[in-house]
């Protein structure tokens, strides 16, 4: 089921209404994510001021969520003499069939398998599992036909909650932002027709079906009946199957229910739903046509023809649901601003609420997450932090803005006083108006990093869009940073002091001043333009103050949080014993083979990072971390580049980091994420300064980074999307409506022909039908060629979670697919070889 947004406070006003002293806690499931942390913070908040008991439970992956699912919801469940209750899923289990990995599936004597338990999912990953968003209610395992089902189904109707829906019912329930309700209608038709259907084995007959949906229901089933569940551990002897039986149970459910690779597991989702309404409601059997066919004639049709015409129907709506899982991933609303959405709706917003939502919002940019997957942007939009996200983000952002100006109005007694003037001349805030001030305001943040808390050099070089920009890894590329702070006015030994210590005029005059020379360097985007009537302040980022104590911004906390949850807040690396790691020690084992004790340390760091979110003091305290972490992407990334390190394969570049002294850090897959996207940029633009534009079509070619974890004998691979980003929609919008008026010249110089042909064949008395058939053929031709590739919704899409998953399926390498992001995957470091050169050979891009 799904909750439209119109409805977003319905559920939560609901539970405030039904809780009391002795009702069971909230569990909510959260991912080790800044966006899903800011979201975890502001729903808790909500539940403290609503006196709602809750419990935080962080999730790393798959394999921890089935061990949260086992230990934590099962015992919820009436049969297990538990009460009930609701978990919140946030960034958790939204490509998965989450009842299935939560084990609220099961069914015996015709209870509700859900056992009361009501499951609120909150994810910006996409594909949806289909399963969540039209199905996952207890009635859809059983059907039992009674007055209370009758008016159960009044309150969803085709998988949409409506206004009349009451709690208790148990079930999945997905938060839409929209999306759902205008872009899926394809989909949701062909989900419930198939859910509908009685279940006939496909045994890949050929039907003479003209659009190709036989075809692929033929690769469907092959796909079906050929796949195999493969991790290193099914390659160990018996005793350790038996071992590690309970470690490898989650992958594979993992791997079958998260079909935004094959297509083939929602067709297994609907069939086990389909088998369980039967046995409990006596459904008719599989040789009865559906509802949806045409009534019989006067001669009854034979089975074959109904089994043949069903077939074909079937086959046709599983096309579509394996194309929407084919597209690959993608992005949608962050969580944290839909959860602030649904603060507002309430009535509760404040700006620490406002402040959670803009953080975890600004976060997205710092991984890459767009609405075309995990990749590389290299637009050129306004400065600050536009070109992600494209229209929609920069929507996102602007509320935020409005959100900002509305909560923190400006002092009457300070019309002309230093915020005014900091905003009129573009100076970024570095400290608190008072002691006691706590507001939030727009700045006009330049793409540096850390600025407030490093020197304008240093912060420039660990700059990943000025870096890749200026080619800063190499003697040149540091010579024109010189020559840019030169033409500013900025000594080097200015810049290399602690920002908040420069000269003030210095400090007053550095906006106007890259505004005037970054454009001759090819920094269009350094900084954003001026305010004005028609933009606004388009492309401002946000600063907020804690009295005299700290200013930052958005952005800032956003790579402090990620460097505790990547690195910890020391920074070294122990193994299991507690001591330093040597990986120079010749004695070294492989140790935490599964990856068990590394889940838990990762967890630990959530706790470190989530206090920190609310303690400005602990911010601060984990700043050495971040620093320490961005140093160490600049080096690995210029030493990858300067020793020729990045390998060109047929379907993407690809590089291996095995050795060099931060080689641990990028063991944690966000990390090697941020290295991959900084040298993913940088290829990008040193590929554009070559060719004059990006590869692969506009799409930009991906990228593969491996990161040696040597304590585990393992390689973390991250692909990435390379260049085309972020589509803008502004410019797609352009583009159709240049295809639209062609279409319509097209047509008046149709009819001009049609009204000549028929003066033809007055005049002759006819006209040949195959010269006609002919003109038809050649008119369909001229329009095929006119099909704008940006209108395909898969379009420049990273397809890397696909790719991983067709190679698992075909080579015998020991893989691990375990993150949430799909486009992260673990490889045997013997296996590594096999698995890129397979992998070379898919396709990685939409």
């Amino acid at each position: 089921m799904y909750l439209p947004r119109s409805l977003i406070s319905h559920l939560y006003q609901q539970l405030m209404h039904t809780t009391h002293s002795q009702s069971p806690s909230v569990l909510v499931l959260v991912s080790l994510e800044p966006d899903a942390l800011c979201a975890c913070r502001i729903l808790t908040s909500l539940f403290r001021r609503d006196y709602i008991p809750h419990k935080i439970q962080p999730i790393s992956g798959y394999n921890d969520l089935a061990t949260a699912g086992e230990q934590l919801v099962q015992p919820m469940k009436l049969q297990s003499g538990g009460s009930g209750g609701v978990v919140v899923c946030l960034g958790v289990g939204g490509m998965v069939d989450v009842s299935t990995v939560l084990g609220l599936d099961n069914i015996s004597d015709g209870e509700d398998p859900s056992g009361g338990v009501q499951v609120w999912l909150i994810d910006a990953r996409r594909p949806w599992n289909l399963g969540n968003v039209f199905a996952g209610r207890p009635e859809d395992a059983l059907q039992t036909i009674d007055s209370n089902a009758r008016t159960r189904a009044l309150d969803v109707v085709d998988g949409k909650i409506q206004s009349s829906y009451k709690p208790g019912q148990g079930g999945v329930i997905v938060y839409d932002d929209g999306d759902i309700d205008e872009d899926m209608t394809t989909e949701r038709e062909a989900f419930l027709s198939l859910l509908k259907m009685p279940d006939v084995e496909d045994d890949g007959e050929i039907l003479d079906d003209s659009d190709g949906a036989s075809a692929t229901a033929v690769a469907i089933n092959e796909e079906r009946h050929s796949k195999k569940r493969k991790s290193w551990s099914d390659r160990d002897d018996n005793d350790e199957e038996d071992e590690d039986g309970e470690n490898r149970k989650p992958r594979q459910r993992r791997r079958s229910d998260s079909s935004s690779t094959t297509g083939s597991s929602p067709t297994r989702s609907l069939q086990q739903q389909r088998r369980s309404s039967q046995l409990s409601s006596g459904s008719p059997s599989p040789s009865q046509p559906p509802q949806s066919l045409p009534p019989p004639s006067a001669q009854p049709a034979s089975p074959r023809k109904l089994r043949r015409r069903l077939l074909r129907l079937r086959r046709k709506h599983e096309a579509v649901l394996h194309k929407y899982y084919s597209l690959g991933a993608t992005y949608s609303e962050p969580i944290s601003s839909l959860l602030y959405s649904l603060a507002e709706d309430l009535g509760r917003e404040d700006n620490n609420l406002l402040w959670q939502a803009i953080v975890g919002v600004s976060s997205l940019e710092l991984y890459g997450r767009s609405m075309t997957g995990v990749g590389i942007s290299t637009s050129l939009d306004a400065g600050g932090s536009a070109g992600w996200g494209g229209q929609r983000g920069e929507r996102i952002r602007q509320v935020l803005r409005d959100e900002v100006r509305r909560l923190n109005p400006p002092d009457p007694k300070e019309v002309n006083g230093e915020r005014i003037r900091g905003e009129t001349y573009g100076v970024i805030p570095c400290h608190g108006l008072s002691p006691t001030d706590t507001s939030i305001q727009l700045s006009p943040e330049p793409r540096f990093l850390l600025i407030r808390h490093w020197s304008l050099y240093e912060s420039m070089l660990h700059s990943p869009y000025l870096a890749a920009r200026l080619h800063i890894w190499s003697d040149i590329g540091r010579k024109r940073l010189h020559k840019l702070l030169a033409k500013m006015g900025v000594s080097l030994s200015q810049c290399k002091q602690s920002y908040t210590h420069m000269d003030m005029e210095l400090k007053r005059g550095l906006r106007q001043s890259l505004l005037k020379y970054a454009p001759m360097y090819g920094l269009d985007g350094l900084v954003p333009p001026p305010a004005s009537a028609g933009r606004g302040k388009e492309g401002w980022g946000f600063v907020r103050s804690w009295g005299w104590k700290a200013c930052l911004s958005a952005i800032d906390v956003g790579v402090i949080v990620g460097a505790i949850l990547e690195v910890g807040k020391s920074g070294i690396h122990t193994d299991p014993t507690g001591k330093p790691y040597d990986r120079h020690d010749p004695k070294r084992e492989i140790v935490d083979e599964n990856g068990n004790l590394e889940n838990q340390a990762w967890v630990e760091r959530f706790w470190e990072a989530y206090d920190a979110l609310g303690n400005i003091e602990a911010l601060k305290a984990a700043l050495p971390t971040a620093l320490h972490l961005h140093r160490a992407i600049l080096r690995t990334g210029t030493s990858l580049i300067e020793k020729r390190q990045i390998r060109h394969l047929r379907a993407f570049r690809m590089a291996v980091v095995k050795e060099g002294p931060d080689v641990q850090l990028f063991t944690h897959p966000a990390a090697l994420t941020k290295l991959a996207l900084w040298v993913g940029e940088a290829i990008a633009e040193q590929e554009r300064d070559q060719r004059g534009k990006v590869g692969k079509g506009g799409k930009g070619m991906p990228l593969v980074l491996a990161g040696l974890n040597e304590k585990r004998g393992v390689y973390v691979v991250v692909g990435t999307g390379g260049g085309g980003g972020v589509i803008d929609l502004a410019a797609r919008e352009r583009i159709r409506q240049k295809v639209e008026d062609k279409a319509r010249r097209k047509e008046e110089k149709r009819q001009e022909k049609e009204r000549k042909r028929e003066e033809r064949r007055e005049r002759e008395g006819g006209v040949d039908d195959d010269d006609e058939e002919e003109e038809t053929e050649d008119e369909d031709e001229d329009e095929s060629d006119d099909e704008n590739p940006l209108d395909d919704k898969g379009y420049g899409r990273n397809r890397f979670g696909n790719a991983f998953q067709e190679v698992v399926d075909e080579i015998n390498a020991r893989v691990r697919i375990d993150s949430f992001e799909h486009c992260v995957v673990e490889v045997k470091k013997e296996d590594l070889s096999g698995f890129l050169e397979s992998l070379s050979m898919k396709a990685v891009i939409g």
